[in-house]
């Protein structure tokens, strides 16, 4: 295991002159978290400390990844450019292949005289196989930076693994471990921003706070276990059939469940539970650490995970699919600069928003004219503020790609430009998506115009352009 003190420094620039009035900003991310949340409703799974950062700020209740797969996604929202301008589409291409030059958004902050540094997974690790190490990190965003090893990387040997023919980072396993929470990789990721924020109350910093979970293998102390009975967890409804609704490239899990029954799909259901409430507690040691350093008004807190995650729906599990359960991700900004508090945001808003907000809100000087995204500062002063942008999500499956677009109410998605199949959904009559409209004539009017809104959409980000 890394001691704390297995502190590392990186080839950063150094740093300039503070801004006059700064904010500091604290960017948790999570790993494969869906919205089994209390912030968001759910009835089994309570997390109060991001219910927290909800009661703080705007939940977005339509945000929206652009790729359903770790790296990609964090490629994306961190430099502001979606995957087809980054060309990062897998778990092993580093974007400064491609853009040597472009500035991610925690190094625009260090340009702009701020203290940046990390603790855990912001860009890409394989998880678990990479923990400890650095991964597919990015040395010139940060100042420092600590890569945590914690002991649920022994416990592994000691899984329950439903899915044995798949590695245990993608695979339906579980442990409840008898260690304490400051033991485990995520328990060490928010020890190592606390102490960050003690070190540096004196300059204004960035800190991510990259936790790992509640991505598999589902480890997390047993305390969590026991709060989540198992007669609670209800299956996600699925039906056979549901395997037929779209095109054969868009599903990611064959066969359905991988072949699991019930009861071990309520058994990893529940493990999943209950890593979210650990990372629920770690959340909470962040946000107590900010108040008892009086920091809570000076400081932006994001909250966020790289993508969705499915739990049976169309007998999907993980990622790695449009629909709305891989796309759909949790979304909240909370504290300094957001007027709204305790709001939803009923407005669809993509990841690649993240970077030209961040800067908005901190006033940085230097940001890049090319960002993808926009500013939603609008709907943190107001939640329904007029917003007439829709979101694209795509994944990749072999070597078709997927491209999507969702608005307030209709996802349309296209494999290979639709040579190889269309879905077109209606969430205000369809929320679960078992009817798919693609080759009703009643909606060709319809398909027609959200086509070619992607289309449009997809040729400028493949030229770099907005």
């Amino acid at each position: 295991m890394l001691s704390r003190r297995a502190f590392l420094s990186s080839a950063a620039a150094p740093l300039l002159a503070a801004p006059q009035r700064p904010r500091n900003v604290l960017f948790i991310g999570s790993d494969d978290l869906n919205h089994c949340l209390s912030a968001y409703g759910h009835p089994v799974v309570r997390t109060p400390n991001i219910d927290r950062i909800a009661a703080n700020g705007v939940r977005f209740d339509r945000a929206y990844c652009q790729f359903p797969l770790c790296s990609p996604s964090r490629t994306s929202f961190l430099t502001g450019l979606a995957p087809d301008t980054t060309r990062v589409y897998d778990l092993k291409t580093h974007f400064r292949e491609h853009l040597p030059d472009v500035v991610t958004l925690p190094q625009l902050f260090q340009k702009n005289g701020y203290f940046t540094a990390r603790a855990g997974k912001m860009y890409h690790y394989g998880n678990p196989g990479q923990i400890g190490t650095d991964g597919l990190d990015d040395p010139p965003s940060w100042n420092q930076k600590f890569n945590p090893r914690g002991i649920d990387k022994d416990e592994e040997p000691k899984l329950t693994n439903y899915t044995p023919t798949r590695g245990i980072g993608s695979a339906l396993c579980f442990y409840s471990s008898p260690a304490r929470d400051e033991q485990h990789t995520d328990g060490m990721v928010a020890s190592e921003i606390i102490r960050l924020m003690e070190e540096n109350r004196g300059r204004p910093w960035f800190l991510g706070a990259g936790f790992y979970k509640p991505h598999c293998p589902y480890i997390a102390p047993s305390k969590y276990f026991d709060m989540v009975p198992l007669e609670r967890v209800k299956l996600v409804p699925f039906e056979e059939w549901e395997m037929n609704i779209a095109p054969h490239w868009a599903y990611f899990t064959r066969p359905a469940h991988w072949g699991l029954n019930e009861k071990q799909r309520l058994e990893v259901m529940r493990a999943y539970y209950a890593a979210i409430l650990f990372l629920d507690a770690n959340v909470g040691r962040l946000l107590d650490a900010l108040k008892r350093l009086k920091q809570e008004q000076d400081t932006t807190v994001y909250f966020w995970s790289d993508h969705g995650y499915q739990l049976g729906e169309h007998g999907q599990w993980m990622k790695q699919t449009v629909f709305e359960a891989a796309a759909h991700t949790p979304m909240l900004i909370a504290g300094a600069g957001v007027k709204a508090r305790g709001k939803g945001c009923p407005r669809t808003v993509e990841f690649l928003d993240l970077y030209p907000t961040a800067a908005a809100l901190a006033g940085l000087s230097g940001t890049p004219a090319n960002l993808h995204g926009a500013s939603l500062v609008p709907l943190l002063d107001n939640p329904n503020a007029a917003w007439d942008r829709p979101a694209v999500t795509q994944v990749q499956r072999q070597k078709v790609m997927g491209y999507s677009l969702r608005t307030e109410r209709y996802r349309y998605s296209m494999w290979s430009e639709g040579k190889e199949g269309e879905e077109l959904y209606d969430y205000q009559a369809d929320p679960r998506e078992v009817k798919n409209l693609a080759a009703d004539a009643g909606s060709a009017a319809l398909k027609a115009q959200l086509r070619e809104r992607l289309l449009g959409i997809v040729a400028r980000r493949r030229q770099g352009s907005q």
